[in-house]
């Protein structure tokens, strides 16, 4: 039976112990990881937890709604039986009818039987459990190039940058041009990589040249069976010395052969896709669930909030 449980009802241990053990584990579903990037969660668990489903959601004049938190690209259904999926439906229908908007990301592996509301994503994904100098082969012509390039910039790479330094990085470059982070966002972020750290499934990383400034640096995530590219920033200097390629790359160097996937997390961006693509990596696509449950005056209310927050 699926049970609609309220964050204060939910077993934490319980959770994440099946988190761990389904066969679609993900480090975005722990409890500790929702915890900090979700503002308010609620869950579907089906008997002893056998099966969960996140309900990340916000209020806004009274209206609750399902959202996708920021920094968490997947989520969904997770499960420890293979059978798992078939039931996939059975938790999208049992989403109590409180939340009258449902935007949120599924993982790749739940494949909704149901077609209205979905939308196909990309993501990009390295296999890594082959030697370096094979994942080498298949990088692009213009990848090869451009490490060609950083190698002549004399460029270095760091372990152990302060994630602070990461943050500014893409604050004050690509994040000045964008603003698509708040800066309750930036918060979550450096109190996520701080703790993931702490757990032993994050690490800050960065490259430098003769000075001790970064001029690119990453946050990479690890949970059992994938590295997740999570949040980089780069400089123009870095951008001029190819050093976004070479970070990339010489982190493939220390973790080639393992059996594990790299995991670009993203992108329905084309140049970005084929940025990543360029190492050798592959297509995936997951689904975004969007279902409208609003009266048609709420509906249009909600749409112009909407809009006009993001200006």
């Amino acid at each position: 039976m699926i049970r609609y449980l309220k964050h204060s009802e939910i077993d934490f241990q319980r959770w994440d112990n099946c988190i761990a053990n389904s066969i679609n584990e993900y480090i975005y579903a722990y409890s500790w990881y929702l915890n900090i990037v979700a503002g308010e969660w609620d869950a579907l668990v089906e008997d002893d937890y056998q099966r969960v489903f996140p309900l990340t959601f916000r209020k806004k004049w009274k209206i609750h709604y399902l959202y996708q938190p920021v920094f968490t690209q997947q989520l969904g259904l997770f499960n420890r039986q293979l059978q798992g999926n078939e039931h996939l439906d059975a938790f999208i229908q049992t989403i109590p009818l409180q939340f009258k908007r449902i935007e949120i990301n599924l993982n790749k592996y739940n494949q909704p039987k149901q077609q209205a509301g979905l939308k196909s994503n990309r993501n990009i994904e390295l296999n890594l459990a082959v030697p370096y100098s094979q994942l080498q082969q298949k990088y692009s012509t213009n990848l090869k190039r451009n490490l060609k390039k950083a190698e002549k910039e004399n460029l270095q790479w760091i372990e152990n940058v302060r994630p602070e330094e990461v943050i500014e990085l893409f604050k004050k470059n690509k994040g000045a041009q964008l603003e698509v982070y708040s800066t309750e966002d930036y918060q979550r972020l450096g109190r996520l990589i701080y703790h993931a750290i702490h757990l032993g499934q994050g690490m800050a990383v960065g490259v430098t040249q003769s000075t001790n400034e970064p001029l690119a640096g990453a946050f990479i995530l690890r949970d059992k069976t994938r590295y997740i590219f999570l949040f980089s920033g780069l400089s123009m200097q870095g951008k001029d010395a190819g050093a976004m390629p070479y970070l990339i790359d010489q982190f493939l160097r220390r973790v080639a052969g393992q059996t594990m996937i790299f995991d670009f997390e993203g992108s329905n961006n084309n140049e970005l896709a084929r940025f990543y693509q360029g190492f050798g990596a592959q297509e995936i696509n997951y689904y975004s669930l969007q279902l409208n449950r609003m009266n048609p005056v709420f509906d249009t209310a909600f749409k112009l909030y909407r809009r006009f927050k993001t200006l």
